[in-house]
């Protein structure tokens, strides 16, 4: 029921985003890829106020997911396949996705450590905060279904800001380093409204976002998108477990 609730509350502007996709030309690269990553940010921000997931900035800032096994699964399958539709369906944007850059153990392995990387500050500040001050503790029966959506979820994410609008600013002859550092700005932009107006966390979520999109940006420019997506998707789930 309250995933019928989620979707019937997104539906309306999830029509219009839909609609703008389907008649802009596709030579228009730029305009498509703003207009899918004005999309995601609508899925993810209406996540908040149905309490799927919830924020705080003890230990600078929390993340914590809502405890609802089946949820999280419906939540980070749905996620990866429309990440899947949307690359089918994009065939003259497939050029912008560099996938791996460099092997694929050296871009997982790049994955892994960036993930630690990304979440390392917010763990450190979080040892000095009691656990109840910053979301508690989560189910550790739930951990594979976390796993699930914060992979899938942030696959989607990746495939859209390292993917597609990075790739777009290579493609405009940006130079790799700013390329990176861009697609990383955009991202921690792409929370000003989940930090301000969805949520009052304001700063701490916008540097964490920010300097999360920046590593990201690199990660990306040298191994590739899906070790960056492996990066997000494990520093979250670091997060919001609470395992430390």
């Amino acid at each position: 029921m309250v995933l019928l609730h989620y979707m019937l509350r997104i539906a309306p502007g999830m029509a219009l985003f839909i609609a703008l996709i389907l008649l802009l030309p596709r030579g228009m690269k730029g305009l498509r890829v703003m207009a899918h990553i004005m999309l995601f940010i609508l899925i993810r921000d209406a996540m908040t106020p149905l309490g799927f997931w919830s924020f705080g900035d003890g230990g600078g800032f929390w993340i914590r997911f809502v405890h609802n096994g089946p949820l999280l699964m419906a939540l980070g399958l749905s996620s990866a396949a429309l990440a899947g539709g949307i690359y089918l369906y994009e065939r003259d944007m497939r050029g912008l996705i560099e996938w791996f850059r460099s092997g694929r153990i050296a871009g997982a392995a790049a994955g892994i450590g960036s993930a630690v990387v990304i979440a390392a500050p917010l763990l450190a500040m979080g040892l000095t905060v009691p656990l109840a001050s910053r979301g508690g503790a989560f189910a550790p029966s739930l951990l594979p279904a976390l796993l699930v959506v914060t992979l899938g979820g942030n696959l989607y994410e990746e495939l859209l800001f390292r993917g597609y609008l990075q790739g777009y600013f290579l493609e405009k002859g940006i130079g790799p380093i700013r390329a990176a550092l861009l697609s990383g700005i955009a991202f921690g932009a792409g929370h000003a409204f989940l930090a301000s107006t969805v949520t009052s966390i304001g700063i701490p979520l916008l540097a964490f976002a920010t300097w999360e999109g920046i590593v990201l940006g690199m990660l990306r420019m040298r191994f590739g998108v899906i070790p960056a997506a492996l990066a997000h998707g494990l520093a979250i789930f670091l997060l919001a477990s609470a395992l430390i």
